[in-house]
């Protein structure tokens, strides 16, 4: 809770340093930020993950998914093809837990799945931006990833019998988001909302195929929100 808080506190502080980029006629900072064909930084953030399941049968009660926020933190490598359009990889580790809830059980021991998940991401994505308005300027971002589950129990001979829920160690997806590139007096600050898809499917069935937690799940995909806050 205290790091929270202190993440807070410093958001707080940026916001009154972001609303004065909106004057009319601001002092330009950083004006040559955005000139260098090679730029670098790091993110900091938060997410939140949800599943999309896709059903064999249609048995009139799904999976139930509680969610919870993760965090997101990383590196940024930019390469500048012209003013409108950047190039970045952005490598990061990110955290996340999920809760699944299974119906037809009494019993919470066996109804109840807890899924973390820590994801190596290495997205590669395409930046737009349009002209910069004096110190800020809107942007829209997109791409392809690939991701390393370190949670992952893929190898694992036990399966929801034993308790144990499994997911695949690689997981392929996309992600579109937008954000506002701020240029402050020392660094550039952009927040972002992003959406992430996974394309693959994530299951790894159990070992019996009538299996009451995963006999009717024809395929399993992430969903996700990031909000990152960006310094370069």
């Amino acid at each position: 809770m205290r790091n929270i808080f202190f993440l807070l506190m410093g958001i707080l502080l940026l916001g009154n340093a972001v609303q004065a980029q909106f004057k009319e006629n601001p002092i330009l900072n950083l004006e040559n930020e955005d000139k260098p064909l090679l730029n670098w930084g790091y993110f900091l953030g938060f997410n939140k993950y949800d599943f999309k399941f896709d059903y064999k049968d249609d048995i009139g009660s799904d999976i139930l998914v509680n969610t919870t926020f993760g965090f997101n933190v990383g590196l940024i490598g930019e390469l500048r093809i012209n003013e409108f359009l950047d190039v970045r990889f952005e490598p990061g580790l990110l955290y996340t837990q999920r809760d699944l809830g299974f119906p037809g059980f009494s019993d919470a021991s066996e109804a109840i799945r807890e899924v973390r998940s820590t994801y190596i991401n290495f997205p590669l994505l395409l930046k737009v931006s349009a002209r910069r308005f004096g110190n800020w300027k809107p942007y829209i971002t997109g791409g392809v990833y690939a991701s390393q589950n370190l949670g992952s129990n893929e190898d694992s001979l036990d399966d929801n019998s034993s308790g144990t829920f499994r997911m695949k160690k690689s997981v392929y997806g996309y992600e579109l988001g937008f954000g506002i590139d701020f240029y402050l007096e020392y660094f550039k600050f952009s927040p972002s909302i992003r959406g992430v898809f996974a394309l693959s499917d994530e299951l790894v069935p159990d070992n019996d195929p009538n299996s009451p937690w995963t006999g009717n799940i024809d395929a399993l995909r992430t969903r996700g929100i990031f909000i990152n806050l960006t310094f370069e």
